[in-house]
């Protein structure tokens, strides 16, 4: 009798085994989660990105390209040609970025639709303020500054504070300003006294800037702002393709420009004993005209490596000079920021000192004589990869230094984004803070 309850027993549990192997099979081929939480299979990539919907809002042409031939200043309703650039405009050059974002903006006389576009643009103007990302202010308040008078009890400057009192005007009217408090809003003042009368008073905006060094913090700041290169005063190095391109520059280092400068630029009058008596070292006092840029891009040639030591701020047109020049640039400066950060690396083709170490004698000079053959190739290299990226020009061409302006407002939109929905909602705006 036990000996048949011990069979059943066994056979019982054999069912019971098979039946639990079956069951644990199944499962095992069962995704448990629901069908919309599995992961998808990866995306193959898309292509280019739909261009930055831009709107820019249609000023007189006193606040823009009036000031390019000043007669046609009052004729704010006349004919809307894009004139070119002034070929002898000087120094007032370095600070264009305001006439070729708007150039950007107008690639055809007139409104772009947002499609992608065959030439690579990274921003395309749009009709409907409602359609729009980003909204462009075309106030040429660089220009405005080297045009109206630099000294601040010359009446001429009266036109340039007037202009931003008017213009102010003209975005306190806005909804879409209203909207957004400004923060959507582009801006360039990029010389370090652009909206000089004003400023603070434009500081939720999106400021396109040359460094930070005259910007009080509760003004500009790099999360907020984009840094845009100078426009370079020397011609590109189109046909820098020596065989043997380090033997071909004989100068170690070069340096000509203005060497009394204030504020962080005063290193530049303390370099001069520090680097005297080097036969392949190129030190010398000069002035931007004709003459003086045609020799400095002839020493940038002809050299292995440019200083950049701070101007009047910690930027100047210098290091675009010689990235275009094709000469490794060494930096000097303790609070630089450089354009395009997030995306190019300028440890690739630059070196950097800061000024305790610049003036140490014979420091900088002995770090440079260490760098040999094969690295130096290797930052020249890289020099002719992303010298494009530099290059003001109308038309557009991909990846060029507008294009990478617009870029880098695109990675500032979404905190805009942020701050505006937040702001709407909050009862205590500044509770962080308390």
């Amino acid at each position: 009798m036990l000996s048949r309850i011990s069979q059943a027993v066994c056979a019982a549990s054999l069912i019971c085994l098979v039946i639990l192997i079956y069951y644990f099979s199944l499962i095992r081929t069962v995704d448990p989660r629901p069908p919309d939480l599995r992961f998808p299979p990866p995306c193959p990539p898309s292509g280019d990105p739909l261009p930055l919907r831009v709107y820019m809002y249609d000023l007189p042409r006193r606040f823009n390209l009036g000031m390019l031939d000043r007669s046609e200043a009052a004729a704010d309703d006349g004919g809307r040609r894009f004139p070119p650039w002034p070929q002898n405009s000087g120094l007032k050059r370095q600070h264009s970025v305001e006439y070729w974002m708007m150039a950007s903006l107008l690639p055809d006389g007139g409104v772009e639709t947002a499609t992608v576009t065959k030439d690579g643009r990274e921003a395309v103007r749009v009709a409907d303020p409602e359609a729009a990302e980003a909204f462009f202010v075309p106030f040429f308040s660089s220009l405005s500054f080297n045009t109206h008078g630099h000294n601040m009890t010359d009446p001429e400057t009266e036109v340039d504070r007037q202009l931003q009192v008017d213009l102010l005007k003209i975005l306190s009217d806005s909804k879409y300003y209203q909207r957004s408090g400004g923060r959507d809003h582009v801006i360039p003042v990029h010389h370090p006294n652009a909206f000089r009368f004003l400023r603070e008073q434009i500081n939720s905006s999106i400021l396109v800037v040359a460094d930070f060094g005259r910007c009080p913090k509760n003004v500009s700041f790099l999360s907020k702002d984009v840094v845009a290169p100078y426009v370079h005063v020397v011609d590109s190095f189109m046909d820098d393709n020596n065989a043997n391109p380090f033997e071909s520059r004989p100068t170690l280092l070069f340096f000509r420009g203005r060497t009394v400068r204030k504020d962080e630029g005063i290193v530049r009058a303390k370099l001069v004993s520090v680097l005297m008596g080097y036969d392949d070292v190129h030190y010398e006092e000069s002035h931007a005209n004709g003459e003086g840029i045609k020799a400095s891009s002839e020493g940038m040639r002809s050299s292995k490596f440019c200083l950049h030591p701070a101007g009047d701020t910690p930027s100047s047109c210098r290091l675009f000079d010689a990235i275009v020049s094709h000469c490794v640039p060494v930096i000097v400066s303790d609070r630089i920021e450089l354009p395009f950060e997030d995306e190019i690396d300028y440890r690739d083709f630059s070196l950097f000192f800061s000024i305790k170490e610049a003036l140490q004698p014979g420091f900088m000079v002995g770090q440079l004589r260490k760098v040999e053959k094969e690295k130096w190739i290797k930052m020249w290299t890289r020099l002719k990869e992303v010298s494009h990226h530099f290059e003001f020009q109308y038309p557009l061409k991909r990846g060029d230094a507008v294009n990478m302006i617009w870029r880098q407002v695109r990675h500032k939109l979404p905190s805009v984004n942020l701050a505006v929905h937040r702001s709407g909602r909050l009862k205590i705006p500044d509770w962080w803070n308390r």
